[in-house]
């Protein structure tokens, strides 16, 4: 199944960069190049083979990792991916950790005072979460909280300060700069996210606290919770550790999910505050017809959907024992 579903990421990023109005030869070399020289390239490339033969050639060099060479930059689409993606991962997983620490809490609320005014609060920034634009409401917190009172950074990872001074290790500036004991970094990169990820994680919080709220109210109708009460525990007892335990076997599905999402929807976020993560290389290279980073940046992002995807499968699995009976 997981290599079908691979198969299908392949064959469509294929296609796609085949019917776009975007002809990679011209990229390269002009528009202006003489007919002859096109030509060359279009059969150097291996654009004048059937279409079949094309697919296989793309299937072959794309499960070896070889997405070509970015038009952009002239480096490897690999080599690109690989240092801007730590960028990416970084902010949306303090995203995540925002929006899952505040959701989960806000929506076992919301359940347990249902029909209340904290539940009406809840569900009300949910639906804002779901409605607002993303790049509005991320320009609009950059004139307030950077423009206006100055609490932030301005766009970026880190001031030019360090830019030419840090050498970060993994490529997650807040993992390096605490490993490495540089509080001044940490400091100025914990700035320059602290904006960005908490937008991303308000859009995940409105999510995540649907479900739970949601997934609390079916469990707190179970007749264990009434034989629960009747035994006399506690209400805080029977809600954080029997309702939400059983709650947070299919809630870790939408955590993951919503990471995912994260990682693959943040191409908005990273345009508004000028993140240099997969999101921006992608935007950057799509407005120059760089179709070779467009694909390969597209295959990733979908190869670590999928991924998540099994992987929070597979602890679903390990978390609810009925499951594994099946």
């Amino acid at each position: 199944m997981l290599a079908t579903t691979y198969l299908g990421l392949l064959a469509v990023t294929f296609f796609i960069g085949r019917v776009v109005p975007i002809d990679p030869v011209l990229a390269i070399v002009g528009d202006r190049a003489p007919t002859a020289v096109v030509e060359r390239i279009r059969e150097e490339m291996g654009f004048n083979l059937p279409l079949w033969q094309q697919f296989l050639i793309y299937l072959r060099q794309a499960l070896t990792g070889d997405f070509g060479t970015s038009v952009l930059t002239t480096n490897p689409v690999m080599t690109d991916i690989v240092r801007v993606f730590p960028a990416t991962l970084e902010l949306a997983t303090v995203g995540t950790l925002i929006g899952a620490g505040l959701g989960v809490p806000l929506g076992v609320v919301a359940a347990v005072r249902r029909g209340s005014i904290a539940d009406q609060i809840v569900r009300i920034v949910g639906l804002i979460g779901y409605s607002v634009p993303i790049f509005w409401l991320g320009l609009l917190s950059l004139l307030l909280f950077y423009a206006k009172l100055k609490w932030v950074a301005y766009p970026g990872r880190l001031d030019v300060a360090y830019e030419y001074t840090f050498t970060p290790i993994t490529g997650l500036y807040l993992v390096d700069a605490a490993w490495t004991r540089q509080w001044d970094v940490l400091w100025d990169a914990f700035r320059h996210i602290i904006l960005p990820g908490t937008l991303l994680g308000y859009f995940s919080l409105a999510y995540i606290s649907r479900m739970t709220r949601s997934f609390m109210l079916n469990e707190l109708g179970q007749e264990y919770i009434v034989a629960a009460r009747a035994k006399g525990l506690s209400e805080r007892r029977i809600i954080w550790f029997h309702a939400l335990r059983n709650a947070a076997v299919p809630l870790v599905t939408v955590i993951a999910l919503s990471y995912a999402g994260l990682l693959e929807g943040s191409v908005l976020t990273e345009t508004v505050f000028s993140w240099p993560g997969i999101g921006l290389y992608i935007t950057n290279s799509l407005q120059n017809a760089d179709m070779n980073a467009v694909l390969g940046g597209t295959i990733v992002i979908g190869s670590v959907f999928i991924t998540i995807n099994m992987l929070s499968d597979l602890l679903y699995r390990l978390l609810d024992p009925r499951t594994r009976a099946k």
